[in-house]
């Protein structure tokens, strides 16, 4: 392995590891089950039940919009856990 491909291979690591280190306004399902060790399905299934407070947002990538959830939402649910689940009658 060349220097030049060792650095390439050091600078992608720095970047994913920046990424996943950045603060954002808002998440999307994956990058919250990435965070908290979860599917993506178990996440999306929270924000429909309402167990996590989500949006749904228009996202640019087709018809139907995707879950986002807030970063306030992500920290309450690392502190707290779920919302209680109810049932939601206009669901």
């Amino acid at each position: 392995m060349t220097i030049d491909e060792r650095l390439e291979r050091i600078e992608s690591m720095l970047l994913t590891l920046v990424e996943q280190q950045t603060i954002r306004e808002w998440y999307s399902t994956d990058q919250v089950a990435q965070i908290v060790g979860k599917s993506e399905f178990t996440v999306r299934e929270w924000a429909r039940l309402g167990r996590i407070r989500a949006e749904k947002r228009r996202s640019g990538r087709g018809a139907h919009a995707s879950w986002a959830i807030s970063h306030a939402e992500l920290l309450r649910l690392q502190r707290e856990g779920l919302l209680p689940f109810q049932l939601n009658e206009g669901r």
